[in-house]
């Protein structure tokens, strides 16, 4: 027996601006975020390589670009984005390993993959200009 009359007094599923954003809800949104992010990264990189292998001159038209101000912070997000991905990749490997499910470790998960994914890339570009 059906009754027609249950499916329509369903209540609908609840959306984003219902839930209170929890820390690690947002860092999942940001793990989707840096992923959909490294396309655009990785066709810079892309870019720099076939620079590389069309001549000095267009190589030092692109190191202009990447050494501006505006390519620099670029550059520095998708170092941001690249760091925070892969930290946010190994909390889900703790995930699937089927450790940190209690809500103080993915509360510190969630917290190790900013303060990681800010740090490592700040000392990545200190290192850099180090090294420069």
């Amino acid at each position: 027996m059906s009754n027609a009359d249950l499916r329509g007094n369903r209540p609908l599923s609840p959306h984003l601006q219902i839930y209170k954003p929890i820390l690690t809800m947002v860092m999942s949104i940001l793990h989707r975020i840096t992923g959909a992010a490294l396309y655009f990264g990785t066709i810079l990189l892309a870019w720099w390589l076939i620079a590389a292998a069309a001549g000095p001159s267009y190589f030092d038209f692109v190191n202009e670009i990447y050494g501006s101000i505006l390519g620099r912070l670029i550059l520095f997000g998708f170092t941001w984005a690249l760091v925070h991905h892969m930290l946010g990749g190994l909390r889900h490997f703790i995930w699937d390993m089927g450790a940190g499910f209690g809500k103080e470790a993915r509360e510190w998960l969630a917290k190790a993959t900013i303060i990681g994914s800010v740090s490592l890339t700040l000392i990545l570009w200190i290192i850099g200009y180090m090294v420069r």
